[in-house]
């Protein structure tokens, strides 16, 4: 071989060299400059309860002022318990109140699933609401059959409609009281927030009300806990569930209740049907979805107003909705319906 040869073997080789050293350097750079996933967690006060929000993210970002300004303005639009918010305005008669996307958002679902359940899922039932003394009015001393039935005149969310963005009533005395969805659509505007930000794994709690979408940082679906329906006020799990890309609500009958005077003991979920507060042989359901954080929570009060063979029939008809729930037999002992077994 030549020296000429020689000399242009050795550029190529030499030229090799320079571009596996580049390839190595920019495949190290592309490492290094890899973010390493960040857990952010929250967690406070908001709707008259706590909230918990689990989320991976590449930075240390919380959004924590965007994630209250949230929650500002669903209690502005949503919020009995404020008397200057839009629901409270259209409570009180006000007619010339404009409603948001939240409010119009809430009104839609409610509709929707006020006509599946058959009106077992009724924000109308307000009244009925403050007068047992689980709403934002001040309690009756008595409630009987009389009082009852004639506040039953204003239940019934065929007795509303919504035109040009205001809702128009029936009666002016209908009252609305959304708490049995409201949290559950809290739930949903945060994990939609969250998905704006490109976080696609992440866990939102509200209340026990549950949006669960990806993997945690162990890349496995989030798992969450069912209560059992302790009546001493102790807390125990019943059992738990992994949500793939669900939300899940649950709504109970064995701890929020009231006793009167008298010894008559009030729940609080009124049934829309009857304007009765009273126990039955279930305990508490929890519903888990695909769907939104608020039809579960919707189904949730539903179904506990339905009772046990109600509510497994309505599941019969709609095979996408999946329960836990939590009954006494004739034996008076806790038993487990769970469809997702």
């Amino acid at each position: 071989m030549s020296i000429l040869s020689c000399i242009f073997v050795f550029n190529i080789i030499l030229r090799m060299k320079k571009c596996f050293l580049l390839l190595l350097v920019s495949v190290l750079v592309s490492c290094s400059s890899k973010k390493e996933i960040q857990i952010v967690q929250l967690e406070g006060f908001v709707f008259g309860t706590t909230y918990h929000i689990t989320f991976l993210n590449e930075s240390p970002n919380t959004f924590q002022k965007s994630i209250d300004s949230v929650f500002h303005l669903m209690n502005k639009s949503l919020s009995t318990y404020i008397p200057t918010s839009d629901i409270s305005k259209i409570n009180n008669g006000d007619t010339t109140v404009v409603i948001d996307a939240y409010l119009e958002e809430v009104l839609q679902k409610s509709k929707r699933i006020y006509t599946e359940t058959d009106g077992y899922f009724d924000p109308t039932v307000g009244n009925l609401v403050n007068a047992y003394g689980f709403g934002s009015k001040e309690l009756k001393k008595e409630i009987d059959s009389a009082a009852i039935l004639k506040m039953m005149q204003f239940v019934g969310f065929d007795k509303i409609t919504v035109k040009n963005k205001k809702v128009l009533k029936e009666d002016s005395q209908i009252y609305f009281d959304f708490n049995s969805i409201a949290k559950g659509f809290g739930v949903d505007v945060v994990g939609r927030f969250l998905e704006t930000k490109n976080i696609s794994n992440y866990l939102v709690e509200i209340g026990g009300e549950i949006r669960a979408r990806g993997k945690n940082k162990k890349e496995q679906f989030w798992t969450v806990a069912i209560e059992k329906p302790n009546t001493d006020g102790t807390q125990s799990i019943q059992t738990t569930i992994q949500l793939e890309n669900e939300s899940m609500a649950t709504s109970g009958n064995y701890r929020k209740f009231r006793i009167t005077k008298e010894g008559k003991k009030y729940v609080h979920t009124v049934n829309p049907k009857t304007g009765f507060a009273s126990e039955s042989n279930l305990l508490s359901a929890s519903v888990i979805s695909q769907s939104d954080c608020a039809d579960v929570d919707a189904y949730a009060t539903a179904f506990m107003a339905m009772g046990l063979e109600k509510t497994i029939r309505f599941l019969k008809n709609n095979p996408k909705v999946h329960v836990v729930l939590l009954f006494l037999d004739e034996n008076g002992k806790i038993q487990e319906y769970n469809s997702k077994k």
